[in-house]
């Protein structure tokens, strides 16, 4: 009889060509999900947000600060219209002028199109937006204005204060309007011209936001939810009741960068004005929910 001594034993090496397929099931096992009864879960993005911007469209961006807007305009009613709702909740509608036209081909919009309805055609001579009723309102030294184009035609005036709410003013400033060369102007007028404008043009056919602010901190001119220009010397308008209107005033005697056209010829979404400076912060939020 032979006795075996106690401890570990030994087993025979595996031929390598077992050891490799083990070697492959093993890894195969470790790719493939586990399933319990043929179900098998996947995670979804169910919130509908873009990346980390903290909105998804123009009108959730812009609600998120009526509590400081004067009014804030879609411009998305239908061809016809005669009434431009005021979203944020001042009850200061718009009243369109001329013979109001809706342009609803997706590639012309000048925001995203997750933001449903067609773009305010502007027709660059008689069209435009009277912001808010018949009793024209004490001008304003802090504010910002906003508005979204597309446009291929140089010139004209996007949004702006007058003292009359139809036809020419007589008093007019606190605007943004385009230059013949394409460039984007913000003017004042507190006893002298003051403007600060682009470097570029933006009459290129390409969606747009434009942003302008007048504060303590002087003017500041915002373009695609960037600083462009700006001058902190000037913190004033000039003083004199009246109305914001969007499309169209006058702008004779605006020095060189006065256009040939004063009405503006676009497609247009989303004009706003608010009785605060919105900070840069909010601007380009704006600007990256309506982008494209």
């Amino acid at each position: 009889m032979t006795t075996e001594q106690g401890g570990p034993r030994l087993r025979p090496a595996l031929p390598a060509a077992a050891l490799a397929l083990a070697l492959v099931i093993g890894l195969a096992a470790l790719a493939t999900p586990p399933t319990s009864g043929g179900y098998q879960a996947r995670v979804t993005n169910s919130t509908n947000t873009a990346g980390t911007a903290p909105y998804f469209t123009c009108h959730g961006a812009m609600a998120a600060d009526k509590a400081a807007a004067i009014f804030a305009y879609r411009l998305a009613e239908p061809s016809g219209s005669a009434v431009a709702a005021d979203f944020s909740g001042k009850n200061n509608p718009g009243t369109y002028r001329g013979t109001m036209s809706s342009d609803t081909t997706s590639a012309n919009r000048p925001c995203t199109p997750r933001d449903a309805g067609g773009s305010y055609a502007l027709t660059g001579t008689s069209t435009y937006v009277s912001a808010g009723g018949p009793i024209a309102r004490a001008s304003t030294n802090t504010f910002t204005l906003e508005v979204w184009f597309r446009t291929t035609t140089p010139g004209g005036r996007l949004i702006g204060w007058g003292n009359t709410a139809t036809g020419t003013s007589t008093t007019y400033d606190r605007h943004i309007f385009m230059n013949n060369a394409g460039q984007l102007v913000f003017g004042v007028y507190p006893g002298t011209v003051k403007v600060i404008t682009t470097p570029g043009s933006y009459n290129d056919g390409a969606p747009h936001h434009v942003a302008a602010t007048l504060s303590p901190a002087g003017m500041k001119l915002y373009v695609d939810g960037q600083l462009a220009a700006q001058d902190p010397a000037t913190t004033t308008g000039e003083t004199f009741s009246g109305f914001w209107r969007i499309g169209y005033n006058n702008l004779a005697g605006w020095g060189p960068n006065e256009p040939s056209n004063h009405a503006f010829t676009c497609r247009m979404r989303y004009a706003a004005a608010y009785s605060t400076a919105l900070t840069p912060a909010q601007i380009a939020a704006h600007h990256t929910a309506g982008r494209p």
